[in-house]
């Protein structure tokens, strides 16, 4: 994004033991990201649908892949985290068959190469419980060297029942955003933003899930997110 390098240059972390992560579409993007000192994690988009795959970052699966070794080595250099997102993971909408060996199939080829941190996407709100169940079921335990979390798109009303059914089957990360903000927005009811953070603090509240967040600051981020965005 245009402004990119000026929102990591006044990131103030001096107070705050949180990570910062900036998500690239390149080897080039990584570049430009890791030279900011505020930036601990370099994410990267990689799709278990051909089709979005070009249309995220213009690359085919076997060029996003060896894109992510080399970024893979970089990161390493600069003591940095990689996340790799397995975007379409829950299926897509573009006709493409859908099955859970297809992810298992790239799950191993990205523990072989080393990498530590997997979450499992829903780009476009395709998942159901069931297949978020089954696919949390299958995967995680086959790479017990690989931290597998959860990012989800969905409406307001289905947050609690995705989240479930990735706790369930032991997730225990999660991605979110005040209020959905991001991905596709919540302004109609055909689109859908990412899982909303008071929707996940709502959930660990329900279950009864033990966290360190302080919701006094939350409260404040949300009402200044509230400022910025105007929902």
């Amino acid at each position: 994004m245009a402004d990119s390098n000026e929102v990591a240059e006044n990131i103030d972390k001096s107070r705050s033991n949180t990570k910062v992560s900036a998500i690239v579409a390149n080897y080039r993007g990584a570049e430009k990201a890791l030279k900011h000192q505020s930036v601990d994690i370099i994410g990267f988009p990689f799709s278990i649908s051909e089709t979005f795959q070009h249309r995220n970052t213009n690359k085919n699966q076997e060029e996003a892949f060896n894109e992510i070794i080399k970024m893979l080595e970089l990161v390493k250099s600069e003591n940095r985290q990689l996340n790799i997102y397995f975007s379409m993971a829950f299926g897509n909408p573009y006709g493409e068959m859908w099955k859970w060996q297809d992810v298992d199939v790239w799950a191993q080829r990205f523990s072989e190469i080393g990498i530590k941190d997997i979450l499992l996407s829903d780009t476009t709100g395709v998942a159901t419980p069931e297949t978020i169940a089954l696919l949390f079921e299958k995967i995680p335990s086959k790479y017990p060297e690989i931290n597998f979390g959860g990012h989800f798109h969905n409406r307001y009303e289905d947050s609690y029942s995705k989240l479930k059914a990735a706790y369930d089957k032991g997730c225990s990360r999660f991605d979110s955003a005040i209020k959905g903000i991001g991905g596709c927005p919540m302004a109609k009811d055909d689109l859908v933003g990412n899982m909303p953070t008071e929707q996940v603090i709502n959930f660990m509240s329900v279950e009864k899930v033990d966290h360190k967040l302080n919701l006094l600051n939350f409260e404040s981020s949300y009402n200044k997110a509230k400022d910025i965005f105007h929902f």
